[in-house]
């Protein structure tokens, strides 16, 4: 048995991409870049954005990133009314520019409190007189549309190899008419780390996920958020010391177990 990670959440343990997460992604992009347009034409405007991903923040997270966005919240990162505090004076700051409009995205599972009308009525009521606010919950219209070019080539390359593999396997467990598949390596999924395709069993998977809310212990994209609070001009740093490195020259990549990606 073959697995290959395909929701729009990209919330798969064992892979760092998912089928359909970029075309999610390409929707929430399209969309913000749409509401940030709207708001062009309306002086001092905040939006504030529900996107979907359960208890993953990735679409949030890369899709704020994305569209330029002040602020994204999601399930990793708790925050508090502090947070939320905090927000509202940078975009009471950011009015007095030239640029007066703000796009802040929350991920639908990213508190059970601070759900997307708090949000909207704690900044509607904070930035009276400042600037006024918005909501949109995106929903399943991340979901439809065509694949992106991205999703259609990935899709098309794991099944390829994931038919290899398991062609690979009832030949190597074949005895006497029966097929012997009772080992752990009989198990694998399928996934994409750091540009490769590698299989990995199951069971060793088991220790690298979040059962209750349904993803990874470790996601590699939290290290790309402090680059939306840089680029939203909040005063931080970002810290280089891993993210830095060249990983196709300095990093070796692991080791596949069932030959080379295709």
């Amino acid at each position: 048995m073959v697995m290959v990670p395909a929701t729009v959440s990209n919330n798969v343990p064992g892979s760092d991409f998912s089928i359909g997460a970029d075309t999610a992604l390409n929707a929430i992009t399209d969309t913000c870049d749409r509401i940030k347009q709207s708001a062009s034409g309306t002086k001092r405007r905040v939006f504030i954005i529900e996107t979907m991903g359960g208890y993953c923040g990735y679409l949030a997270s890369v899709g704020g990133l994305a569209a330029g966005a002040d602020a994204a919240y999601i399930f990793e990162e708790p925050f508090d009314i502090r947070d939320l505090q905090s927000n509202v004076e940078h975009l009471t700051e950011k009015m007095k520019t030239s640029i007066q409009r703000g796009l802040v995205l929350r991920n639908e599972n990213s508190s059970e409190n601070y759900t997307t009308d708090f949000i909207y009525q704690l900044y509607s009521e904070e930035g009276r007189g400042v600037f006024d606010c918005r909501k949109n919950v995106l929903g399943h219209m991340q979901q439809g549309g065509a694949p992106s070019p991205f999703d259609r080539n990935f899709g098309t390359k794991i099944s390829a190899k994931a038919m290899q593999w398991i062609s690979k396997k009832l030949k190597e467990t074949y005895r006497q008419g029966r097929v012997f598949a009772n080992t752990e390596d009989t198990c694998c999924l399928l996934g994409m780390r750091r540009r490769a395709l590698i299989f990995q069993p199951v069971v060793q998977l088991k220790e690298d996920t979040d059962f209750v809310h349904r993803i990874p212990k470790e996601q590699w994209w939290l290290k790309l958020r402090p680059l939306m609070k840089i680029l939203a001009k909040y005063k931080t740093s970002y810290d280089v010391s891993d993210s830095g490195q060249l990983e196709h020259i300095v990093r070796n990549r692991p080791k596949e177990s069932e030959g080379a990606a295709i």
